[in-house]
């Protein structure tokens, strides 16, 4: 599959990333237990998202020194518009986490940790989800039409299902787990295992850990075939995603106390997901341009966010 990453562009990346996750681990702490207050988290959410701008200024002008001009557009317009299908996608992964986090009772100033792990897990989870995909689109092109239906039909799920939330108590995963391990039935701290008349116990948090990485490779699921409807080159489907997903916990904890405003985003995402199907499922038959998708997909997305305030404010 053709791609625009050398392997100097691409070993620069992960020593980028890499670098970017020792920032958020030592600078925005998460090595020790602490309420992150609104303020922090906005900080850190703009900073996020004017590092992936300036990657996206950067791929610009040296596609346009060193390839063309009309490359330069074309590539940079793919990785904003990606950027921005998997930032909106990843909302409705905070959903998740919000209700996850409440039906076990987590502190606040515990919940940094798990989300830590969260997106460290979801770092490798997509990108092997994300070569394997380069490879079969590489190999087998008729999968676009698979990825297409699949996006459509996750639409008009998420549709259908806005207005009901998951049962966590009667859910299998949890059951299971409940069953088969030694738990404790209170919180430990940030523990995830601990010792108790000589036996190892998990801690309801080790349990939150495991539905939050569940969740992660759900949404992934249906975030990473959307990515490619936007583009096929594994460099620019790699590096949104990425940046997408380190900015993901600073941005949980910016929405975690005003998400119960945002009623009608549901609906805005399941529109994007319907679009995008719709536009991978037409590729063969015509190519809607890379602005028009990024026009369509901010329109629904701020339109959704709009109506959500004047409905909430009016209430």
């Amino acid at each position: 599959m053709e791609t625009i990453g050398t392997p100097w562009m691409w070993a620069g990346f992960f020593i980028f990333v890499i670098a970017m996750i020792l920032a958020d681990l030592f600078l925005l702490g998460g090595r020790k237990a602490h309420k992150v207050s609104f303020k922090e988290a906005a900080i850190w959410s703009l900073v996020w998202i004017a590092i992936a701008l300036l990657f996206a200024l950067g791929l610009w002008w040296y596609l346009s020194e060193t390839q063309s001009r009309a490359l330069a557009d074309t590539k940079a317009l793919e990785f904003i518009t990606g950027y921005l299908v998997e930032k909106s996608l990843a909302v409705d992964n905070i959903f998740v986490w919000l209700m996850i986090f409440s039906y076990f009772a987590v502190p606040i100033e515990y919940q940094r940790r798990i989300l830590l792990y969260g997106v460290l897990g979801a770092l490798v989870m997509r990108t092997i989800m994300i070569l394997m995909g380069a490879w079969l689109l590489t190999h087998f092109h008729w999968i676009l039409y698979i990825f297409g239906a699949f996006l459509m039909f996750t639409g008009i799920k998420m549709l259908w299902a806005s207005e009901h939330q998951p049962d966590l108590e009667n859910n299998k995963l949890v059951r299971w787990i409940r069953g088969h391990m030694r738990m404790t039935t209170s919180l430990h701290e940030e523990r995830f295992f601990v010792m108790q008349d000589g036996l190892r116990y998990a801690t309801p948090l080790f349990l939150v850990l495991v539905l939050v990485e569940i969740t992660d490779l759900i949404f992934a699921v249906d975030s990473i075939p959307a990515i490619f409807a936007i583009t096929s080159d594994p460099f620019i489907v790699l590096t949104s995603n990425v940046f997408a997903i380190l900015g993901l916990r600073a941005m949980y904890f910016l929405l975690a106390d005003v998400a119960d405003r945002f009623v009608y985003l549901k609906y805005g995402l399941a529109l994007v997901l319907l679009f995008i199907g719709a536009k991978m499922l037409l590729l063969d038959v015509y190519k809607i341009p890379i602005t028009w998708s990024l026009g369509i997909v901010a329109s629904l997305i701020a339109g959704s966010v709009i109506l959500s305030l004047l409905r909430t404010r009016q209430a």
